[in-house]
Formats: C-alpha cells, structure tokens, sequence
C-alpha cells in the first residue's frame, strides 16, 4: 500500500512565478521556509530551516499568485513530487518538490498570534490548534452551523 502525503506550514522565500501551460492551465511556483525547533541531547534549543521549493495548478494556482507573495504564510497540502533529467553538461540532477493540492492563506510565521496582515483574500481562514482557556467563556457562539 502505497500513501504520498505532506502538509507543510511555513513562510514563501519568494515571490510566485506564475505561467501558463499549452493547454491554458495555471502553474505556479514558488518556495517555502518550514522551521522546526527542538531540544538538543545537552538541553540547548536548535532550529534549523527546511527550504521546499512548490508547484501548484489550475485555478488554485492564479488564487496563489494574486494573494501570495515573498514572506506571506501559508499551509499546503499535497504530495512528494520527485524529477530526475539530465543537465545540459551531461551531468545527472534530480529534485524533489511538493505538488500542492490545497493551499491556506495564513498569517506570517504560521501560528496563531495575528501577526497577519489581513491581506490575503480569497475567503480562506486560519485557525489556532491550541485549545480554547479554560477562562469561563463559552465557544457556542463561534460554532458555524
């Protein structure tokens, strides 16, 4: 059984390039700065950064280039893309990549915490995964249906 599944969140290090197939279908690219941080064996705190670099198509692809932008946030869901070709020197190159097949417009940084800028459009929403304080208020009222 066989399952191809990534979900990154993180910040684009570029602005999209977005162009056009024969056919007329959006394609847009772009790269994507995921962090990850954690505790060392002698307790000091590490981070390090992963670049992934994103192609995305069809009508998702133009909604991506019209609101994303360098530093923007985002969540993309897809899968594990791998290219081998030949360069132009002889030599062999392969690349691996993640196809979006859904992209959520979030705030920079991806987390909670409104360091957005509200100008990203397209109706998409973020949502915090911490859970609700325990202060004594009710979430009743934030429930959509």
């Amino acid at each position: 059984m066989d399952f191809n599944k990534v979900l990154l969140i993180g910040n684009l290090t570029r602005d999209p390039e977005m162009r056009y197939s024969g056919s007329g279908a959006g394609i847009c690219k772009f790269g994507v700065a995921v962090n990850r941080k954690y505790r060392k064996q002698d307790g000091d705190m590490q981070e390090e950064t992963t670049f992934v670099d994103i192609v995305v198509f069809g009508r998702q692809a133009e909604t991506c280039n019209e609101y994303l932008k360098k530093g923007s946030g985002a969540l993309i869901e897809g899968r594990l893309n791998y290219e081998s070709w030949q360069a132009q020197d002889g030599s062999k190159r392969n690349k691996l990549s993640v196809v979006g097949e859904r992209v959520q417009f979030m705030p920079r940084g991806g987390g909670g915490g409104g360091g957005g800028r509200g100008d990203y459009g397209g109706g998409a929403q973020q949502h915090s995964m911490e859970p609700p304080s325990s202060g004594g208020e009710s979430f009743d009222d934030d429930v959509p249906f």
